[in-house]
């Protein structure tokens, strides 16, 4: 039951005649939920402008829409208030019969979309040859929660998991293990010991990087220099615009010079260390090598591919342990490997339409409005990510058909996608609506990337472990402080341990602003009270232990034919709450925000923790009030179930 859409539905025939055609979508869309209840349930904010548009006094306006405003059963217009705020009050005979409505409803009163759409969701995306680590939480969590959103509201939607499992990686760990293999090692822990070759030939390769960019970087510094002594000499007091130039040319000086001492610190570190000063000196040309294991790879080679063929299920398997572990599925995972053979034909059709040009050797896609073109095949004939990415698309419309696709990957790659959509158009998917759905970064108390206290980048499995472990003595200490003694036995404290630091990690990042960053918090994500899924996980605990204490089954009360009366205003706001709920999934995928939908259900366990703190339940006045209360406490916990579901985190029956 979405209200807001019923409402909306009659403003528009009110503002029909009044306000423009072309104005009248925008203006509905200013009917929003009331901020302070007294006035109303819902609030129509668009008097103000479409005064402003008539040129006729707010109120007045306002008047005129009230007088032609008809919600009938659904409640009614209260009087103007302010300027021109338009206040409408669900009926609660209307509200009540909706309620027991839901109560009988597996999707409470949630029917699916009449119109639905074809979704290809293309999310998490890590590179297999190295373990998942803290910057892969986010594309994975939000995917799966926008995957699961348009799933429930009906929507054909293809979970595609686009792994990296081709290309410099892979040639980087051949060369690691032709040159640097740990035998040993490798026997007992295949992945751990291709991640640290990994890890060793990128350093290695980043070595030499680094001091062939030194000179410039150091050259560079003398130029900022330079240009701060110019500003200097060129600045005479009072001179605002000379003084704001001086002040940039000295942070750019300051940016320069502090990049050359870090460059330098991390070439001194690795000189210092004896056995990796002897690997850089013994393999100076490590990066063009690595690349050339990657051309032998793709060209297929028979040696290269053998090795590819041995290492990929090894690299899989460690992702799908952390999948498992998430509860996060696909529908398809499709890594770059399974277009390779599609891209020479992609690079072909796009220069046979006259859409791909040759430039200094390159084949490049010049888009509309951009000065950088799009390279889909470089001068040497290899291909970019940029082409598979295309071979993609392609592939995804032809075997999918979907009406939009959408990328959750982080906002660094925005530029990418922008061209990538860009070329899609005009290779002839215009029709399909894509979106690159892009997110910010998981920082540390630094206010910088995430990092281990050596440096290194969080490991998603080790994040996972240490959520779990901080659950568990939560957990415990909550267990032992109940009044009459704790309730779990060890087993049991484990599960929800893992239910609720899973579930933490999860929500901590999905109630954030997706393209917003945010800092990483075990004490915030596990704390008992706030907008955390540790407090949504126990309002349902707590709802569930009444039905337990009271020696009611919720499926039977269902049935008994009980009625919900909202006779008090703390049941009636619990009751307004729960039928918001098909709202804010809509909402949320608007733009697809889940923080959206985490904000709902925070709203709706502050609903319930007024409803439970001034209305008893299991000591209610009569039998009546009772069941009528444990039925808005039975709807409130499918909807934390349901909503909780839909974000990917799982509830407990105790806590």
């Amino acid at each position: 039951m979405n209200v807001r859409r019923l409402l909306r539905a009659h403003l528009e025939s009110a503002l029909a005649g009044l306000a423009p055609a072309d104005q009248t979508d925008k203006l509905a869309e200013m009917l929003v939920p009331s901020q302070d209840p007294k006035f109303g349930d819902y609030q129509i904010n668009c008097a103000m402008p479409l005064g402003k548009t008539l040129q006729r006094p707010p109120r007045e306006v306002a008047e005129e829409i009230k007088s032609k405003l008809s919600p009938g059963e659904l409640g009614t217009v209260e009087p103007i208030a302010g300027p021109g705020f338009i206040n409408l009050k669900l009926s609660d005979a209307w509200l009540a019969a909706q309620l027991q409505s839901a109560v009988s409803d597996e999707r409470l009163n949630i029917a699916p979309t009449t119109t639905p759409k074809s979704y290809v969701v293309d999310y998490s995306g890590p590179n297999v040859a190295k373990p998942m680590h803290v910057g892969h939480i986010r594309s994975t969590v939000i995917g799966d929660a926008i995957y699961r959103t348009l799933k429930f509201l009906g929507h054909k939607v293809i979970g595609d998991n686009h792994l990296g499992d081709w290309g410099t990686q892979f040639g980087m760990i051949i060369y690691g293990y032709k040159h640097f293999l740990d035998k040993a090692a490798y026997e007992k822990a295949p992945l751990d010991e291709l991640a640290r070759l990994y890890r060793l030939v990128n350093q290695l390769v980043d070595y030499h990087d680094s001091v062939r960019e030194l000179p410039k970087l150091q050259q560079k510094a003398i130029g900022a220099r330079a240009a701060v002594e110019q500003a200097r000499t060129a600045a005479t007091p009072g001179d605002k615009k000379a003084a704001q130039t001086l002040k940039k040319a000295e942070s750019d000086a300051a940016t320069v010079a502090q990049a050359v001492v870090d460059l330098e610190a991390k070439l001194a570190k690795i000189d210092a260390d004896p056995a990796l000063s002897k690997l850089v000196q013994a393999h100076p040309t490590i990066g063009a090598a690595a690349l050339e294991e990657t051309a032998k790879l793709h060209s297929g080679d028979a040696e290269n591919l053998a090795l590819w063929e041995k290492f990929k299920p090894i690299c899989r398997e460690a992702i799908e342990v952390v999948y498992r572990r998430l509860g996060v599925t696909f529908d398809e995972t499709l890594g770059e490997s399974f277009y390779h053979d599609l891209l020479a034909d992609a690079a072909n059709d796009l220069e046979k339409r006259g859409l791909a040009k040759t430039s200094d050797g390159a084949l490049c896609v010049f888009l509309p409005g951009q000065e950088v073109p799009m390279i889909v095949r470089k001068k040497d004939g290899a291909f970019l990510y940029a082409t598979t990415d295309l071979a993609t698309i392609k592939y995804r419309m032809e075997r999918w058909h979907p009406d939009a696709m959408l990328y959750v990957v982080d906002h660094r790659q925005s530029l990418h996608f922008e061209h990538l959509f860009a070329a899609a158009k005009l290779w002839g998917y215009e029709t399909c609506d894509f979106r690159h759905l892009s997110f910010g970064t998981v920082l540390g108390k630094d206010g910088k990337p995430y990092k281990t206290r050596s440096g290194d980048t969080v490991g998603l499995m080790g994040l996972l472990d240490d959520a779990v472990e901080q659950a568990h003595k939560i957990v415990s200490d909550n267990d032992d402080g109940k009044p009459n003694g704790a309730e779990l036995d060890p087993e049991t404290r484990k599960q929800v341990a893992e239910t609720v630091g899973i579930g933490a990690i999860k929500y901590a990042d999905l109630s954030q602003n997706r393209t917003s960053d945010y800092e990483f918090s075990y004490d915030k994500m596990l704390a008992m009270s706030g907008n955390t899924a540790t407090y949504m996980q126990y309002a349902y605990a707590r709802v569930r232990s009444i039905f337990r204490r009271g020696g009611f089954n919720a499926a039977t009360l269902r049935k008994s034919g009980a009625k919900i009366a909202l006779g008090t205003p703390a049941e009636r706001a619990l009751g307004v709450a729960l039928l918001r709920f098909e709202e804010a999934l809509e909402l949320s995928l608007v733009d697809f925000r889940p923080n959206l939908l985490t904000t709902y259900l925070f709203d709706l366990a502050n609903a319930y923790s007024t409803f439970f703190e001034q209305c008893p339940v299991l000591k209610a006045p009569s039998e009546e009030i009772r069941d009528s209360r444990l039925l808005l406490c039975d709807l409130t916990a499918r909807t934390i179930r349901t909503g909780l579901s839909l974000l990917g985190i799982d509830v407990v029956e105790q806590m």
